[in-house]
């Protein structure tokens, strides 16, 4: 008998997926920026496992190099015991991320998600400072897991936890009130007020990018000014990098070019190069407090990653060079979605984002739901972001071929004229 993967799917799986609904295919293969189904219809990728892919599906170098360390019998699972592959990444991680940044920090191994860094990087504050009130943000995403939840601001994720979430404050983020309103004022004036009702937080928890609310992009000047607070209050600046890093706003963290030193960093999505599970809690070495065995994981030693990981930095990180080819790669999208943006006055779109993550915000909620939905018929695979999914987000693999990426481009303006006349949206004359 002929099994039927997707019927198999939608008879044994829990009701809670959900990219399934948007994209609903069945993929069988993959490569660089593009994917496969079992019918053999071929998709340009703009997703990339939400910034998980940055160097794109099956990169050949990383395939080889994961199946020699495969075939070779090497270890695989070793808790957080010593093997060759751990002190490799280690060694490769200094050697070409840290230390050409002038960057010290200890790397902890929390476990393989985001969440698990976030949860590690909350652990670690509460532990230096001795306080348990943690500052978070509005729209912020941090995870699924309880900790994660308390500093995640999207109500449809947090009652999802079934009971109270509790030991965090949420302040206003950058551009919250609109640019005219000064927030950092204004949490400075909350912090240094012992009436506000506001309890000293052992760190604040900030995205420099808020990609899942909706691609809000803090300037860097508040970012310098956050982390001014940070030393005012004697509170740890964490910045969350687990969608934002690994190259996706340019350069490897996305804070670099505001200047900021973060005393926690969380780190994970493409930082294995390969799609594997990998996550990282880096520590300024006098937060590094920790008994041994005090926070453990199971999966904190899943050393094909940190193979596959290792091979990526020599191959994009030794150099510039990569960073340039973002950054060039950057000006053609921003270029291309402020043309469309113009092009289409009647959608009320605005261009945001930074980097290879960039973003159209609609006022009419309904659009770039349905943008994403055409560009599917279309064989592109786009996906939304925001309150509610009012914000067409565009996350291609940063290796993404120029032609490839004018094409995906191209299929977002048809895209989003169908869509349009789909909904009703009026026409109007495109502007010169």
């Amino acid at each position: 008998m002929t099994m039927d993967p997707m019927n198999s799917i939608e008879t044994h799986e829990s009701q809670v997926r959900s990219y399934v609904r948007n994209f609903p295919a069945v993929f069988k293969t993959a490569r660089g920026s593009w994917i496969e189904d079992v019918n053999g219809e071929r998709y340009l990728d703009f997703f990339a496992g939400a910034s998980v892919l940055n160097y794109g599906h099956n990169h050949p170098e990383l395939k080889k190099v994961l199946i020699d360390y495969l075939s070779g019998d090497n270890i695989t699972h070793s808790l957080d015991m010593a093997s060759v592959a751990r002190g490799t990444f280690l060694d490769t991680f200094y050697r070409l991320i840290l230390e050409p940044r002038g960057m010290d920090y200890k790397v902890q191994f929390p476990g393989p998600t985001g969440t698990n860094a976030v949860e590690t990087a909350l652990k670690i504050a509460r532990k230096a400072k001795g306080r348990e009130k943690i500052m978070s943000f509005t729209s912020a995403f941090h995870g699924m897991t309880l900790g994660s939840l308390s500093v995640t601001g999207n109500a449809f994720k947090r009652q999802g936890a079934g009971l109270p979430l509790t030991h965090s404050d949420s302040m206003p983020y950058c551009n919250y009130f609109g640019p005219e309103y000064d927030t950092i004022e204004y949490i400075d004036k909350m912090m240094a007020d012992s009436s506000s009702g506001v309890d000293l937080p052992a760190a604040a928890i900030v995205e420099t990018v808020q990609a899942e609310g909706g691609v809000n992009v803090a300037d860097l000047d508040w970012l310098r000014r956050l982390e001014g607070l940070c030393r005012k209050y004697d509170m740890l600046l964490i910045v969350d990098d687990i969608q934002t890093g690994n190259g996706r706003c340019g350069t490897f963290f996305s804070f670099e070019e505001a200047g900021i030193s973060p005393d926690v960093i969380t780190v994970s999505k493409s930082i294995s190069g390969y799609g594997l599970p990998l996550a990282l809690t880096l520590v300024k070495p006098e937060y590094d407090l920790w008994e041994p065995g005090e926070h453990n994981g199971t999966f904190r030693g899943f050393n094909p990653a940190m193979i596959t990981s290792a091979k990526a930095m020599e191959l994009f990180w030794s150099d510039d060079s990569f960073e340039k080819d973002i950054a060039r790669r950057t000006t053609m999208i921003e270029n291309f979605l402020d043309e469309v943006v113009k092009k289409y006055p009647q959608a009320e779109g605005t261009r945001r984002g930074r980097g290879m993550m960039q973003a159209i915000h609609f006022p009419n909620e309904e659009l770039a739901g349905k943008v994403s939905e055409v560009a599917f018929r279309h064989k592109l695979i786009i996906e939304t972001a925001g309150p509610s999914d009012e914000v067409l987000k565009l996350l291609p693999p940063l290796t993404t071929e120029d032609a490839d990426l004018q094409k995906g481009l191209e299929i977002i303006e048809q895209s989003l004229v169908t869509a349009m006349q789909e909904l009703g949206i009026s026409k109007q004359a495109a502007s010169e």
